[in-house]
């Protein structure tokens, strides 16, 4: 089974200097029928200002990746950690007991584009923690990698949650099938371009989560950037 969520159908918030939208529930925004799926929690889809960002904030018992898509964000927080996010990285932090951190627009002038995600632990009270890895170089090659994962298996980044997290660019015809294991779910997210999922297309914003099928098969119409989730 196949549910199409649109891009146009996600909450919004423009505050000047973020827009936003929600694909799930998320500070003012409320739908009951869109509070996450499975461990899936928030995909924020952000433009933030140059100059401007999200200063220091809490947060516990969450894994919250950052996927930059144009621009480049500044993150700091409680843990001692300072870094730059570009695109073709992935950033996860672990807020467990709790943790302070602010993200910010690298660029005084240029817009940055990022997706934030939240997933939702296997455990709380987890101890925070942080990580950073490229995969700029492994996106050079067509087609979707494993990013993040519970294992930490194949150089991703580890993930306290049974997820498997796949992405990356996808050339106009290019063909891709991921393999679910039994009882297995997924959620794709298209950040770019447009794709084919079973004759269903979907665009730039698109979303859908897939159920009950042991494989995903996506066909890339255009250029398109997406990102796959496995989750139990």
């Amino acid at each position: 089974m196949i549910k199409i969520r649109r891009s146009n159908e996600r909450g919004h918030a423009q505050h000047g200097w973020l827009d936003s939208f929600h694909t799930f529930s998320f500070a003012d925004y409320h739908d009951p029928q869109q509070m996450g799926f499975r461990s899936l929690r928030v995909i924020n889809e952000d433009r933030v200002a140059g100059g401007t960002g999200f200063d220091m904030h809490p947060h516990r018992d969450m894994e919250i990746i950052t996927y930059v898509l144009s621009g480049a964000l500044q993150h700091r927080d409680s843990m001692g950690n300072s870094a730059v996010v570009k695109p073709g990285e992935v950033q996860r932090m672990t807020a467990g007991t709790g943790v302070l951190h602010s993200e910010h627009n690298a660029s005084p002038s240029e817009p940055v584009h990022l997706l934030q995600i939240w997933i939702v632990p296997e455990t709380n009270g987890l101890k925070p923690g942080y990580e950073q890895k490229s995969f700029s170089s492994l996106f050079q090659t067509a087609g979707l990698h494993l990013v993040a994962s519970r294992t930490g298996k194949d150089g991703s980044v580890h993930i306290n949650q049974d997820v498997n997290l796949y992405a990356g660019k996808l050339p106009a015809g290019h063909k891709q099938t991921i393999q679910l294991p039994p009882q297995h779910h997924a959620w794709i997210q298209v950040a770019s371009g447009t794709i084919e999922l079973e004759d269903q297309e979907l665009r730039s914003g698109d979303a859908a989560a897939v159920s009950g099928q042991p494989w995903v098969a996506i066909n890339a119409k255009t250029p398109a950037e997406v990102l796959v989730f496995d989750l139990t």
